[in-house]
C-alpha cells in the first residue's frame, strides 16, 4: 500500500493519457514558427492556461521550470536580485523545505541578511511573529502553504496582509492540487509530481508588479525567468493531471480526512507512547505524522515496508544527511521513531484499517529487545522543590551512541532514581539534544537542561539534565 503521496504520488491516469498523446503532437520547437513549432505552442499555451486557471492567476504570470526545487531557488534569488535597491534581507519560517533553506543559506553566504520565524508545537508560525521578523531593508519574505512533513496549514493571507509592501512567496508544493490556493501571494511555487503529474516539471507565477531579475543568464523562454528548452509533453501532462486532481478532490478530501482521522484517534490508543504531531485542526486532509518512542525510524520503516505500507520519516537515521529534521526540532518534538502516513486519491478504508492493525504489532516487535516497561506512568511521591543536588546525578554514559539508544538508557534507569533526583546523560548524538527534552514531555518528567559533559566525567558530547518527577 503506498502511502507516500507527500513524497511524490504515482502518475494520475489522466496525465499518462496526455503524455502519450503530447510524444506525438508536441515534440516540436515550440518557438518555430513551422506547423509541428505551432501545434506544440497551442498545446503549451492551453497548459499554461490551465495552470494559470487552477492556481487563480493570469497565464503570461506562469513560468515552467524542470523541479519544484529550482522554482523555488530561480523565485526566491529572482525576486531578491529584482528588490536589491530596498535591501537584502531575507525572512522565512523555520519549518520550510530544505530548498529555502539551502537557498537562504547560499544568500546569506554572498552577503545577505536571513531572518528565520520561529513556529509553534503544532508547526505553524503566528501572522504576528512574521510580522515582528520583517524589517525596512527586507526584500523578500517565504512562507510554505502547508508543511511536507506533518501537514499544518499555514496562515498565509493573514501573514501576507501584515507583510504591506514586502512580497510573499508561497511554496505551494504540497497545497497545489488538493486544496485551493491561500490569497495574498506575490509569487508562487508548485511541483507536478506532488500532485499526479509527471516528474521534471515545477511551477514559477510571479505576479504582474513584482520586481523580478533572473539569476541566471538571459534567456528568451519563460518570459525570461527560466532559461533551456521547454518539456511540451510533460508540461501537457502536468497541467491536466492538475486540472483532474482539482477536480476529484472536492470529493475525495472528506474523505481523506476523516480516514486520516482514524489514525490520529487510533495510534495512540494502541500503541504506547506515541506522539500525533502537527496541528490537528488546521492541516491538510491526507497527511498525519507521529512519533513513536524507543523506536529507530528506520527499522521501523523497513518493518512496515515488509509488512506492505510504503510510508516515510522525519526521523535523522532515515534521511541522507543522517542529521535530525529541522521540522520537528523547530516544533520541540520527537525526532525520532517518526511516521508520515500521506494517503492517496481513492485509498481505500480496507486499507487504512489494515495498516492500523499491523502498526501496533510492527512497534511490539521492534520495541521488544528493549525490555522496557510501555505502561503508562504512575505518580511517584510528591517531588521536593528544586532540582536537586546536580552533583548526585546518576550518570548514563551514552557517548558514541545514535539517538534513539540515549533516550532507551534514560528510560531503562530513572526508575532508580528517587523523586526529585536527577539523572545525566552524556551524549554526543546532535538528536539527543532534541529528544530527551522531547521524551521528558511525553513521560512526565522535568527536563533541566544542558550542562558540560566534563562535569560528569564525560570527554566530549553534552550531559542533559533530567529530574525524576514520576
Amino acid at each position: 500500500m503506498y502511502f507516500d503521496v507527500a513524497s511524490t504520488a504515482p502518475l494520475h491516469p489522466v496525465a499518462r493519457q496526455a503524455l502519450t498523446a503530447a510524444l506525438d503532437e508536441g515534440w516540436a520547437d515550440p518557438a518555430r514558427l513551422y506547423r509541428s513549432g505551432r501545434q506544440a505552442r497551442m498545446l503549451l499555451d492551453a497548459a499554461r492556461e490551465t495552470v494559470a486557471e487552477v492556481l487563480g492567476t493570469r497565464a503570461d504570470e506562469i513560468s515552467f521550470t524542470a523541479s519544484g526545487t529550482q522554482a523555488v531557488q530561480l523565485g526566491v534569488l529572482g525576486a531578491l536580485a529584482g528588490r536589491r535597491r530596498r535591501g537584502a534581507h531575507l525572512v522565512h519560517s523555520a519549518v520550510e523545505h530544505s530548498s529555502v533553506l539551502h537557498t537562504a543559506e547560499a544568500h546569506e553566504a554572498a552577503g545577505g541578511g536571513v531572518s528565520v520565524v520561529p513556529v509553534d508545537r503544532y508547526g505553524r508560525v503566528t501572522p504576528e511573529g512574521f510580522a515582528a521578523a520583517l524589517r525596512p531593508d527586507t526584500a523578500l519574505a517565504v512562507l510554505q502553504s502547508a508543511n511536507h512533513e506533518v501537514g499544518t496549514v499555514q496562515p498565509v493571507a493573514e501573514v501576507a496582509e501584515l507583510c504591506g509592501d514586502v512580497p510573499l512567496l508561497v511554496d505551494a508544493a504540497q497545497s497545489a492540487g488538493r486544496v485551493d490556493v491561500p490569497g495574498g501571494w506575490s509569487l508562487l511555487t508548485a511541483s507536478a509530481h506532488k500532485w499526479g503529474g509527471p516528474a521534471g516539471v515545477g511551477v514559477l507565477a510571479v505576479r504582474k508588479g513584482v520586481r523580478y531579475s533572473s539569476p541566471l543568464p538571459a534567456d528568451e523562454r519563460e518570459g525570461g525567468r527560466v532559461p533551456g528548452f521547454v518539456n511540451v509533453p510533460a508540461i501537457v501532462a502536468a497541467a491536466a493531471s492538475l486540472r483532474a486532481v482539482r477536480a476529484e478532490a472536492e470529493r475525495e478530501n472528506a474523505r481523506l480526512h476523516a480516514l486520516v482521522e482514524r489514525i490520529r484517534a487510533r495510534v495512540p490508543r494502541s500503541v504506547p507512547e506515541v506522539e500525533v504531531v502537527g496541528d490537528p485542526v488546521r492541516r491538510l486532509p491526507h497527511l498525519v505524522t507521529f512519533s513513536c518512542l524507543y523506536v529507530d525510524g528506520e527499522v521501523l520503516l523497513t518493518e512496515l515496508d515488509r509488512a506492505g505500507f510504503a510510508v516515510s520519516s522525519g526521523s535523522s537515521c532515515t534521511s541522507s544527511t543522517l542529521t535530525p529534521s529541522h521540522v520537528l526540532a523547530a516544533m520541540g518534538v520527537l525526532t525520532e521513531g517518526n511516521v508520515r502516513v500521506s494517503l492517496p486519491f481513492g485509498a481505500a478504508e480496507a486499507d487504512v484499517e489494515r495498516f492500523l492493525a499491523v502498526l501496533p504489532e510492527v512497534v511490539d516487535r521492534v520495541r521488544a529487545p528493549l525490555g522496557l516497561d510501555l505502561s503508562v506512568p504512575e505518580p511517584a511521591e510528591e517531588a521536593p522543590d528544586g532540582p536537586g543536588p546536580v552533583i548526585d546525578a546518576l550518570v548514563i554514559d551514552a557517548l558514541g551512541k545514535r539517538c534513539p539508544l540515549p533516550v532507551i538508557e534514560l528510560a531503562k534507569r530513572i526508575g532508580g532514581v528517587p523523586a526529585g533526583g536527577t539523572v545525566a546523560v552524556l551524549a554526543d548524538d546532535e538528536a539527543a539534544r532534541l529528544d530527551i527534552p522531547a521524551w521528558c514531555g511525553m513521560r512526565g518528567q522535568e527536563y533541566l537542561g544542558e550542562a558540560p559533559a566534563a562535569d560528569f566525567g564525560g570527554d566530549r558530547g553534552s550531559a542533559y539534565l533530567v529530574r525524576r518527577t514520576a
